[in-house]
């Protein structure tokens, strides 16, 4: 063979070579362009973990934010930033304000007649919250050389969490594919603005019941859910409506517009949330931010390691809550100080004159590093969905002390599965708390019953967060998922219900018998003139 035909033939076998390992790439890593529109915040934190892990696999990320955001940082090495300038935003402030006055209410601090106001109140920060967030939006759609600069990005979908409204109108001004990382819609539970959602045994967001309730739990259930549902009408037409007229035109309903995602990438699985229906285009990936521990900082694991065989306690009551009223973290601390256990507690508030010698305070940690770690015995927490599912996920027992919007009810959820413990906040008190947290370590089975639920959420053919991007690419390569999407939010609700075809049997059936008693009656006339004129 001559060095020519040689080097021909090599030239073709590695020009297959190279034709057949492209082919062999997947087509989901091919680069996509993603535009971002985020909620601030503890939200940010488990869509932070989901942009990271499309970064890696090669797609550009582009995130918007407010001039004065709070958790989103500007730069990042893993996403480009738009950021768009407002004068106000909602921040830790805002958040602490209302959540002390929640702790004062609980706690008696507050008389039962102020519920109706405090309630008011509640609703009215929601919907100053909402015109926040709006002004941004609105801010945004007003400024025409940065929507041109979007156009001309030519974005691939929009990605966003719909508790705000301000992705979804960004999708529709943009005629881009809509994907959510969703657990709440405005201000319910995201299957109950689109999924069949049976209120007989699905329990509302603020119940605190299962899916196994009495004939009174399922009314205040349907009375809860009424409430829940014109609230969530009120916000969308006092906010979110106006927007769209202004900047979509009169015929775009805001309620129609949320209900036409692609995908729902929601946040729970059924080994947390309780069984009920669902959609085709509503993927499941509860605990895609969970991984397994690393190593801890060495400070940690020396803390860590010198509680011997009585392992360690962590405490942590979210990104949200900074500090708590000085009594009461004064009866927590004294409570810790009485265990044998370490306690690892995140708190950035004054520190308790009753902290003992085996409480370390911390203003972070690495929260699901830790929950990994074989030393931990059990979690304080406050019940937000992130720390929940961490600790399914790594098999820990929960003492929860939920304080507002949905971590009762999550708390509740791992309560029924026998893994949790709830304390309400006008319960805590040192002695109620200590026995609480003895309870907890001393009866094996909230440990086993967290194993078990662990064993079942770890049990899947793909790891959530490999599910979640599988999906939001599938919706890149097809331009949208419209064929898994349900064409019933076009309906009007007597149609969704079936109420005028009901009306329109029934109506045909009053025919009839009214048709039948007339033929009756002209029978028996007919009869009774015969039977007269006979006698």
């Amino acid at each position: 063979m001559s060095c020519r035909t040689f080097r021909v033939k090599m030239r073709l076998i590695c020009g297959c070579s190279a034709l057949l390992l492209l082919m062999a790439i997947p087509r989901a890593c091919q680069a996509g362009n993603i535009l971002v529109f985020p909620t601030d915040g503890s939200h940010w934190l488990n869509m932070d973990i989901l942009l990271q892990a499309l970064h890696s696999r090669g797609h550009n990320i582009t995130i918007l934010r407010s001039s004065k955001s709070w958790y989103i940082k500007e730069s990042s090495s893993h996403y480009n930033t738009i950021t768009v300038p407002v004068e106000r935003s909602i921040d830790q402030t805002f958040v602490t304000q209302i959540l002390f006055k929640v702790i004062e209410f609980e706690r008696g601090a507050l008389p039962l007649t102020s519920f109706l106001p405090m309630t008011l109140e509640m609703f009215g920060a929601m919907v100053e919250a909402h015109k926040t967030v709006g002004e941004y939006v609105s801010a945004m759609l007003g400024d025409r050389e940065l929507m041109r600069t979007m156009v001309d990005s030519k974005f691939d979908l929009v990605l966003t969490d719909p508790c705000w409204g301000g992705g979804i109108i960004l999708a529709k001004y943009l005629n881009l594919p809509l994907v959510y990382n969703v657990r709440w819609a405005l201000a319910t539970d995201g299957h109950l603005a689109f999924a069949p959602s049976p209120i007989s045994y699905i329990p509302i967001t603020g119940s605190g019941y299962t899916d196994q309730m009495t004939f009174f739990q399922r009314v205040k259930n349907v009375i809860l859910h009424i409430i829940t549902q014109m609230q969530d009408h009120l916000v969308a037409k006092l906010v979110y409506q106006d927007i769209c007229d202004k900047h979509l035109g009169p015929d775009n309903n805001y309620n129609q517009l949320m209900l036409t995602a692609d995908i729902w990438l929601m946040r729970v699985d059924f080994v947390f949330e309780f069984p009920r229906p669902t959609m085709p285009n509503v993927i499941y990936m509860g605990g895609f931010q969970c991984k397994p521990a690393k190593p801890l900082p060495q400070h940690l694991e020396d803390f860590v390691q010198s509680s011997g065989e009585h392992g360690v306690i962590l405490m942590s009551l979210g990104t949200f809550v900074s500090e708590l009223p000085a009594d009461m973290t004064n009866e927590i601390a004294a409570a810790f100080a009485k265990l044998p256990q370490k306690v690892i507690w995140r708190y950035k508030g004054d520190r308790p004159t009753t902290l003992g010698n085996n409480t370390l305070l911390v203003d972070w940690m690495p929260q699901n590093d830790l929950l990994g770690h074989p030393k931990i015995k059990l979690f304080v927490a406050h019940g937000g969905t992130n720390g929940v599912q961490e600790a399914i996920y790594h098999g820990v027992p929960v003492v929860g002390l939920p304080l507002f919007f949905d971590q009762y009810d999550n708390l509740i959820r791992l309560k029924e599965r026998g893994g949790a413990k709830i304390l309400t906040i006008n319960m805590v008190e040192r002695d109620n708390f200590l026995k609480a947290i003895q309870e907890v370590l001393n009866e094996p089975s909230y440990t086993m019953n967290m194993q078990r639920l662990s064993r079942l959420h770890r049990d899947q053919p793909m790891k959530p967060l490999d599910t979640a991007l599988f999906w939001i690419e599938f919706v890149m390569r097809h331009k949208g998922a419209a064929h898994l999407r349900t064409e019933s939010y076009k309906m009007p609700w007597y149609s969704y219900y079936s109420v005028d075809v009901i009306v329109f049997l029934l109506t045909i059936a009053l025919l009839f018998f009214l048709f039948f008693v007339g033929l009756l009656w002209s029978c028996f006339r007919l009869c009774l003139k015969r039977k007269m004129k006979s006698d």
